[in-house]
């Protein structure tokens, strides 16, 4: 589904990610995992192409996209939710939703109900500015915009950062059913160990720009953690 061969990335002058190999398969659900500043925000990045790939290479469903622009990557079957959320906060729910229906994958040219069967609160919520809303319900915003696009992988860049517990339960469930149900491949980047281990199914450990472990999540045991992951 998606793999990268040997991808260095400099940014700002600065080499962020170092001969990095990274195997994820469809359908899989999968931790990107690791203390902050080793990369794993931009490893998402590259492969949403917001950064370009200096060296390597880049595949996703076997194609190589390494130097596809980056309103190439929804095309060919990928939601990203980015660390922060970015939705637009002087547009109204709907018509942050209704930006995803521009994308040339989305047939449809009305919002999906099943958006709405997930996040009921949104439909509530059509005509209020993104602006308006909570932490948590912006965070289900940008989940739904993203699965607007009817994708096939979705990549979360921290999902649960600043969200009231009740909303990363929901988030929990979401993810899972929607890789259970409809197959979604899932890419997580988390830094909540509990979270990671209720969702996630593999995981990928970095430490400066380079993945360092790899395996089952069942697999990472305490000394990893104390290793790469406590602060």
């Amino acid at each position: 589904m998606i793999e990268l061969n040997s991808v260095n990335q400099k940014y700002g002058g600065t080499q962020i990610l170092w001969d990095m190999n990274l195997k994820i398969e469809a359908g899989s659900r999968t931790c990107i995992m690791g203390r902050n500043g080793v990369g794993k925000t931009t490893l998402l990045k590259c492969i949403m192409g917001l950064l370009p790939v200096s060296t390597g290479t880049l595949s996703i469903n076997g194609k190589d996209v390494t130097k596809a622009s980056v309103e190439k990557r929804p095309e060919i079957g990928i939601g990203y939710v980015p660390q922060g959320r970015d939705i637009f906060p002087q547009l109204t729910v709907e018509e942050n939703l209704k930006l995803s229906l521009n994308c040339k994958r989305q047939k449809s040219k009305t919002i999906p109900e099943d958006v709405y069967e997930l996040f009921p609160v949104l439909k509530e919520m059509l005509q209020r500015r993104g602006g308006d809303l909570s932490g948590g319900q912006q965070q289900q915003l940008a989940i739904a915009r993203a699965l607007v696009l009817n994708p096939d992988v979705l990549i979360l860049d921290e999902p649960n950062e600043g969200i009231q517990p009740n909303i990363v339960q929901l988030i929990r469930d979401v993810l899972l059913k929607l890789n259970r149900e409809k197959g979604m491949t899932i890419v997580l980047v988390e830094q909540k160990l509990p979270f990671a281990r209720a969702v996630g199914e593999k995981f990928h450990l970095m430490e400066k720009g380079q993945v360092i472990a790899s395996g089952d999540m069942v697999e990472l045991n305490d000394e990893l953690v104390g290793k790469y992951l406590a602060v």
